[in-house]
């Protein structure tokens, strides 16, 4: 790699004359005409510099710099860098977006909006929906290391995966039948792979139960049937359909609830080893009612239990180390708000993502986004511009006709790419979407 040059001043660069800036206070990495010659940089200080650009700039840079630094930035090994700092040390670097879908009515279209500005933006100031377009409609299976792992619907389901951040996606694989009841997305750490686990409903109608590995050639390996694929009795039921994956264990997780007990615990998928296990989450109180299903989360990178107590107020429960129960930390409790209940549907409060100061942002149970802050108790709206997104039978996000009609996951914003792990690069299948005039 040939050694290249940044400019001297961290803000601005100097370019005959004028003063130019960038976005988010970030210098212009880019050859510019200047009084004097630049400094030579160290390539090992320059790829140090790099790492501590956010992925979003870094993509806008990419088609703009010399040859050695788009190289840097393309390759695995640097996606892999930049994704380990920012988890690791910076985590700004790779903004934490939402990306959500239609459940109601099948939308070709992802809006996808900044969880930072929604957080930051004063009221009047709109958070903008970023929408795209698939080929058809598509749902959301999960998302880890920036990835999100796509389900394309047909007389067979596939699934593919897509980078919003540098638009890419992976050609799609195929399932050889449907996706039936309990699925979800990973990364295994050890062997360096993206599994797509799955009940799958055969041509014959055989139920099984398959890991697919996403790579150039892709694996799939029948495992053991999901434990409550076929549940013997009422007492013990599963929460949602989708697995939530946690950073840096390499597991799945669903929640288990008892139907007439205080009993909850999680089943886990351990994706390296590809075998179950159960752990324990802190039981109801007698006085809730049995009815309503907790909800699990990630927050702060850690599970975490949303309990509606007595119906007067909702309890956050968040796992401190994962797989110990006796790390179950309880969080300021978020009362119960007219504006937040909805008495035509259940009411559970659906958090989403949490700042360090004990901010949440969470589906409400009227289906509106809420900002709850768990200090004061006081609750705020967010102002979501959703006019783009195409999905017009379901209301803008801050006034949604009819309960649960859009499904939110978050990701956070990297380089990782399909071509990383072996897999073509393209960039047809998913494409910001333009509204009709």
């Amino acid at each position: 790699m040939t050694r290249g040059s940044i400019p001297d001043d961290d803000d601005t660069v100097a370019r005959k004359g004028k003063v130019v800036t960038t976005t988010e206070g970030w210098p212009e990495l880019l050859r510019c005409t200047t009084t004097k010659p630049p400094p030579i940089l160290p390539d090992e200080l320059i790829e140090e510099i790099l790492l501590r650009i956010p992925a979003s700039s870094l993509v806008r840079l990419r088609n703009s710099v010399c040859s050695s630094w788009r190289t840097l930035i393309s390759s695995s090994r640097f996606a892999k860098d930049h994704l380990r700092r920012s988890m690791a040390v910076d985590p700004a670097l790779t903004h934490p977006r939402m990306a959500y879908y239609s459940s109601g009515y099948p939308y070709p279209t992802i809006g996808t909006f900044s969880v930072r500005s929604v957080f930051e933006n004063p009221p009047r100031e709109p958070t903008k929906v970023v929408p795209y377009e698939g080929r058809r409609w598509r749902s959301i299976i999960g998302s880890c290391n920036g990835l999100l792992c796509l389900r394309d619907g047909g007389l067979e389901d596939r699934a593919l995966l897509w980078n919003p951040c540098t638009g890419f996606t992976s050609r799609p694989l195929k399932i050889s039948g449907l996706l039936n009841c309990f699925y979800g997305f990973g990364y295994d750490h050890v062997n360096d792979e993206y599994k797509l686990f799955g009940t799958v409903i055969k041509n014959t109608g055989e139920s099984v139960t398959r890991i697919f590995t996403f790579g150039p050639k892709s694996k799939r390996r029948t495992i053991q049937d999901f434990p409550y694929n076929r549940l013997p009795d009422k007492r013990v039921s599963v929460g949602v359909s989708v697995g939530l994956f946690v950073s840096g264990t390499g597991t799945l997780n669903w929640l288990l609830r008892g139907s007439r007990s205080s009993f909850v615990a999680v089943l886990s998928l351990d994706l390296v080893k590809e075998t179950y296990s159960q752990f324990s989450a802190p039981k109801r109180k007698s006085g809730d009612a049995f009815s309503v299903f907790p909800h699990l989360s990630i927050l702060r990178g850690c599970l975490a239990v949303c309990y509606e107590t007595k119906k007067t107020h909702w309890t956050i429960w968040l796992m401190k180390e994962y797989g110990v129960p006796q790390s179950w930390t309880k969080l300021p409790i978020i009362p119960h708000h007219p504006l937040l209940v909805n008495p035509r549907t259940m009411p559970e409060l659906r958090p989403l993502y949490m700042l360090e100061n004990n901010v949440l942002l969470a589906k409400s149970p009227s289906c509106k986004l809420v900002l709850c802050n768990l200090n004061d108790g006081s609750i705020n709206f967010p102002n979501i511009d959703s006019s783009s997104d195409g999905m017009n039978k379901q209301g803008p996000l801050s006034r949604p006709r009819g309960p649960y009609l859009r499904i939110f996951h978050i990701y956070h914003e990297s380089l990782v790419s399909p071509s990383h792990f072996g897999l073509p690069n393209c960039s047809s299948e998913m494409r910001l979407f333009k509204p009709a005039l």
